[in-house]
This record gives C-alpha cells, sequence and structure tokens, in this order.
C-alpha cells in the first residue's frame, strides 16, 4: 500500500467521521469518510441514507481517494442481496475505483475463516434479520440460529457493552448445532474486544460488521489488514478478492 492510499468510508452518521475503531485498528491508515445519516434501524430509517451512497461515493471520488468501502450493514443489506449487489456495480462503474460494502466484507470475512454454517448475533428487528439471512444464504451460508438485540434507534448497539454482545452470541451458538462461525452484524456494535473471547469460550471464528469492513477496505488498497490481538479473521488475514 503506498503512504499516499486514502479509503473512501461512506459512513451511516450524519456527519462526517470515522468509526472510532477503524481507527483504533489501523492507526496509520488514511481514511476520508462523508456521511449519509441513517436515521433509525428501519426502512424507513435507512430510505434516505441509502439514495445518498451514489452521491457519497462521487463526492470521495473527486476528492482522489483511491478506494471506498460502504460503512453500514443493515443500510446496504435492507433491500435484499440482489440490491445490494446492485449497488456495488454502480458504484463501481460510477467511480472507476475498487469499491466494496459492510454486507459484502462479511461475506468475505466468512469465506476467508472457511464458515458456512453460522450462528448469528445482531443488533437488528426481526424485519431486518429477515433480509440478513437472504443475504447470507445467497451466499452459500446456512443461518442455524439468530439472535439479537431488537434495536431501533440509530444509536441503540452503541449502549450495549462487550460482555452484553458475548453473551448474545453465546446464546446463538448454543442454539446452533455444528455452527462453523459466528457472525455479528452492527457496526454500530462495539465488538472489537468481542473476537477473541468469543473464540477461546466457543472453538470457532468470529466475522464481526466492522472488524470485517476495515479488514476488507485495507484489502481494496492492497494490504492484508493483519493484525493481532483481535481474533482469527485478522490474525490471518489476507488481502480479499473483489
Amino acid at each position: 500500500m503506498s503512504k499516499d492510499a486514502t479509503i473512501g468510508l461512506v459512513v451511516p452518521f450524519a456527519e462526517d467521521k470515522v468509526p472510532d475503531e477503524g481507527r483504533q485498528m489501523y492507526p496509520d491508515a488514511r481514511f476520508l469518510p462523508r456521511g449519509v445519516g441513517v436515521r433509525s434501524l428501519t426502512p424507513e430509517g435507512f430510505a434516505a441514507a441509502f439514495d445518498a451512497i451514489v452521491p457519497a461515493a462521487d463526492h470521495l471520488a473527486a476528492q482522489g481517494v483511491d478506494a471506498i468501502m460502504v460503512v453500514g450493514t443493515s443500510l446496504t443489506f435492507y433491500r435484499g442481496p440482489a440490491a445490494h449487489d446492485r449497488l456495488l456495480e454502480r458504484l463501481r462503474a460510477r467511480t472507476g475505483l475498487r469499491v466494496s460494502s459492510m454486507s459484502a466484507a462479511i461475506i468475505d470475512g466468512l469465506r476467508a475463516v472457511g464458515a458456512k454454517r453460522v450462528a448469528v448475533a445482531t443488533a437488528y428487528s426481526d424485519v431486518i434479520n429477515q433480509r440478513l439471512i437472504e443475504l447470507l444464504e445467497a451466499a452459500g451460508c446456512a443461518v442455524l440460529a439468530l439472535e439479537c438485540f431488537n434495536i431501533l434507534d440509530f444509536g441503540g448497539p452503541s449502549s450495549k457493552s462487550e460482555g452484553d454482545i458475548i453473551a448474545l452470541s453465546e446464546k446463538s451458538v448454543a442454539a446452533a448445532r455444528d455452527a462453523e462461525g459466528i457472525v455479528i452484524s452492527c457496526g454500530g456494535l462495539r465488538t472489537l474486544g468481542v473476537a477473541k473471547p468469543l473464540e477461546a469460550r466457543c472453538g470457532i471464528p468470529v466475522v464481526a460488521s466492522t472488524q470485517a469492513a476495515f479488514w476488507s477496505a485495507m484489502g481494496l488498497v492492497g494490504e492484508s489488514g493483519q493484525i493481532a490481538g483481535y481474533g482469527r479473521l485478522l490474525e490471518q488475514a489476507a488481502a480479499p478478492v473483489h
């Protein structure tokens, strides 16, 4: 990765800010954010923000970024896997850049750790969870169990502690027979310290939204994204192929 490489981030916030966990993971990377303003974790709360993704990517491309990551898992999958794929195709065609999303990063992460049968933990309500199941199944994954916090408020996930997230994930694993991996979906959940203890307790790899997205973002500019201390995906990381 060139020292001058800049990764554009389309972020779900109303303001242009880089998620804290991304900066913690890769403090030396150059990120340029553009917010789209998700209002709530509902289809109605996502609608205007989804429509703002393409203009945000256009803005970032005009600033000379080298690649673009669309942050916000449910923001990019809530209209279904086909709409997600069309969005990425449109962004790549418009910008001429390497582009991925937090949703695609979860899929890439599961493939990287070899997990097809998964236990899932999310921040979402049932209507959004169903779309996530569709996304995972379209990618060839079997969802064996799903547990959720049933949060509708956009800021709500950040109120959950790492202990809360670990407990919810363990509940999902307990209900999933022969799970090969754990998916923790929602970029608003603070998951940086969750993977290592969960993997130690459950014996299977963890793929969480934020960690997968920033790992994948590094891959867009030719870096492996490999770092120690945050779970198997990042410790064994190789650059994803898009």
